[in-house]
């Protein structure tokens, strides 16, 4: 178990390194980065941001997690709120969770109407490519998880006193509506994955090798030094154009 954890401490240090040494080039060549992390509840979305931005440049690193929208904020354009948020020349921006809001607990609790969810699903992609044409990269993903190990990290939750700000009201309606949240979430990734900014799913059940692998894709995906870093576990990290069968159910 101590060799486990060296050899993991080992290689994220590595890889935080060129985290480091990737944003160098990113703020030089003035690049502009968008990274999207969604998935289930517990699935490690809060850990892996933690890991990726522990030694990134504070003024040009943000990130965005925003709260549920205001009374003004609904009656916006949807993707408004948003736009505020996105990065200037050299800034990188993590969406722990994003505009795919709508498409996830939105729609399987009821906060939009059908209509809105509809519009939603067409729009999302012509706002993408908006983004990508005004030269920003936007790297997508789907952080997923089997229901037997959500049900134990949920659980973990309400037992440790350090993670109270983890645990939310929703919690239980994750396991409640798993079969709801799974018909979302295919639907999700079938009309929203484009050439533009597809998704790229990631096996999360192993927490650490979860982040290891999304910290490979990053780098390979924004390009400069990271461009050569070692390929991501083809059963860890695989685009959803290829996830039937490999989903948690």
């Amino acid at each position: 178990m101590g060799k486990k954890q060296d050899d993991y401490e080992a290689e994220l240090v590595r890889l935080q390194i060129l985290l480091v040494e990737t944003q160098a080039w990113t703020i030089e060549k003035g690049v502009k980065t968008v990274i999207v992390f969604e998935g289930r509840d517990s699935a490690g979305k809060d850990g892996a941001i933690k890991r990726i931005t522990e030694h990134m440049a504070l003024r040009q690193t943000r990130v965005i997690a925003l709260p549920k929208p205001t009374e003004r904020e609904t009656g916006q354009w949807y993707f408004q709120r948003y736009v505020p948020h996105l990065p200037a020349e050299g800034e990188t921006v993590l969406f722990n969770r994003s505009w795919y809001n709508r498409a996830g607990v939105e729609r399987v609790m009821g906060f939009c109407e059908p209509g809105q969810y509809a519009q939603f699903l067409k729009d999302a992609p012509h706002f993408e490519r908006m983004l990508a044409d005004g030269g920003v990269n936007i790297i997508k993903l789907w952080l997923d998880i089997s229901k037997a190990e959500q049900a134990e990290r949920l659980a973990a939750r309400v037992a440790d006193p350090l993670k109270r700000f983890k645990v939310s009201s929703l919690d239980a309606e994750a396991q409640d509506r798993w079969d709801d949240y799974t018909a979302a979430r295919d639907r999700m990734l079938d009309q929203t994955d484009h050439r533009t900014a597809p998704w790229t799913v990631i096996a999360t059940d192993h927490k650490k090798t979860a982040r290891l692998n999304i910290i490979r894709h990053i780098l390979r995906s924004i390009g400069g030094p990271g461009a050569a870093v070692d390929k991501p576990d083809p059963d860890v990290v695989f685009p959803a154009a290829k996830a039937e069968g490999r989903l948690a159910v």
